[in-house]
């Protein structure tokens, strides 16, 4: 009898394990084949983990997680938001919001006591960029925009799924400083090209800004503006940095440098030391490429500003950049040095208001458009950069998330595990471009559509009416005071 029960025994484990294997098999397989989860796919079965423990969270966070707000440099009611405006499930929750409204810094929009009722509603118009200085200037439609990531700090796949993504959802696509590659052009979307100090994608044999390139690149008709950058958000200071091992033989061909090196941007353009060598580039690039030139840079205080301004006064406002895109210290999708991420330039917060205050006393608001930039990634942000005076932001990060990154913090080390800042060709396959396209579309409409609806809740009628007074900013002393007396509206500057 004893040797019955231990044959059963036997045959009972032997079952169970071989029940366990077929299991993991399945699993695998499922996992590996499916198409919606970039974790899964590349770690099949050890991938499911991370959703097992993201549900914990939820549930246990007070014993064992962080918090919902508590993460830097995006907590997980952040990321969750993006994650929902991305797969189309709306911005809905239950039980109230944890967003404290007594932290200092907090944003309260002034609700309406008579919202405007959706047949008074308007669509949010388009804005011309160098409409009236320039032979071809570029009707943008989105308030939301990708901000620049350059192919070599993301993926092939990734750049895709962005071109892909922007064209179906009407926004552009900023190359950021490494050039213009076949994948940007791939979905048909609107491009702005950026010149960076390196001149990546734009130079000649010396590393000297190429006319004949500037005008091969202009011959697109998707290229629709060029952005001359001064700074980032992220390094303000320095150039852009990819390591060596990210600089493939494409990319290298791409950029114009040896492959394998290290591509290491100088922290300044070489020909540009001060306002008017800046407006004497901008003409000739503009004069070259006959499209809108524009400039980005991060803000340290008011001095760059007047100088610019008092500069395009001596010259006349044609000599002006068609747009700004001013980028918080906040930013960064890349690498960068610790020192300056964290203390380099101010934050988008007060970077932005300055920038359009400066323009404004100058009499120069309606020449130049305005973008913001630096952690912009929801929708009440935006509609605050719109209320403090930017036409347009675009978000790096935002549209990270949309493709899938799980803020793993590995974008400089090519291990991305979600295939967004990585050139192994396994991790890569993780990202599927067709599903991360209209993720991508997805996030940009319902931006858009977000900001208009806090702007009906705020008595407008289209998302451009927004202005200071619709927004309270939370005070040390948890009191909030109304964005307009912070930063009151400029006179202009007379001579």
């Amino acid at each position: 009898m004893s040797g019955l029960v231990s044959v059963l025994s036997v045959s009972a484990g032997t079952l169970l394990a071989i029940m366990v294997f077929v299991a993991l098999v399945f699993w695998y397989v499922k996992d590996i084949t499916q198409k919606k989860h970039t974790v899964l796919r590349n770690y099949p079965v050890i991938g499911r983990l991370r959703y097992f423990f993201e549900q914990l969270g939820e549930y246990f966070r007070q014993y064992f997680f962080t918090g919902d707000r508590e993460e830097m440099p995006f907590n997980r009611a952040t990321r969750g938001w993006v994650y929902r405006l991305a797969k189309n499930e709306g911005g809905v929750i239950g039980f109230g919001s944890t967003y404290n409204l007594r932290e200092p810094g907090a944003l309260i929009f002034v609700n309406a006591p008579f919202p405007v009722i959706e047949e008074e509603q308007l669509p949010t118009p388009p804005l011309a960029i160098g409409e009236g200085y320039c032979d071809k200037p570029f009707l943008a439609r989105s308030i939301v925009n990708v901000s620049a990531m350059s192919y070599g700090a993301i993926s092939k796949p990734a750049v895709r799924a962005l071109s892909c993504g922007a064209a179906m959802a009407g926004c552009w696509v900023d190359t950021g400083e490494g050039g213009l590659s076949p994948y940007h052009l791939e979905g048909g979307c609107d491009i702005i090209m950026q010149i960076g100090t390196a001149k990546y994608g734009v130079r000649d044999a010396d590393g000297k800004l190429s006319p004949e390139r500037l005008k091969e690149l202009a011959a697109h008709e998707s290229v629709r503006a060029f952005e001359i950058k001064l700074s980032q958000g992220a390094k303000p200071g320095k150039g852009g940095v990819l390591p060596g091992g990210k600089v493939t033989a494409e990319i290298a061909a791409i950029r114009g440098i040896p492959e394998g090196g290290d591509s290491i941007s100088p922290n300044r353009h070489r020909d540009i030391a001060n306002a008017d060598e800046l407006l004497d580039r901008i003409a000739f690039v503009r004069g070259i490429t006959g499209k809108p030139v524009g400039i980005k840079t991060a803000i340290g205080g008011w001095h760059f500003m007047h100088e610019l301004c008092d500069a395009v006064a001596r010259r006349g406002k044609a000599s002006a950049p068609d747009f700004i895109t001013v980028d918080g210290g906040e930013g960064g999708s890349g690498a960068a040095p610790q020192a300056l991420a964290d203390h380099m330039s101010l934050s988008i917060d007060e970077a932005l208001p300055r920038v359009v205050d400066a323009l404004a006393e100058a009499g120069l608001r309606d020449r130049v458009r305005v973008i913001a930039a630096g952690k912009l990634v929801t929708s009440a942000r935006a509609a605050w950069a719109l209320a403090a005076g930017a036409d347009f932001v675009n978000t790096a990060r935002g549209f990270m998330f949309a493709l899938g990154c799980i803020q793993a913090l590995r974008c400089h080390a090519n291990t991305c595990p979600a295939g967004v800042t990585t050139h192994n060709p396994r991790l890569q396959r993780g990202l599927v471009v067709a599903d991360k396209a209209e993720r991508v579309a997805s996030y940009c409409r319902n931006m858009n559509k977000e900001i208009d609806m806090i702007a009906h809740s705020c008595g407008l009628r289209q998302a451009r009416e927004f202005r200071r007074e619709h927004v309270r900013i939370v005070q040390g002393f948890g009191q909030s005071i109304a964005f307009s007396s912070l930063y009151p509206y400029p006179g202009i500057r007379t001579a």
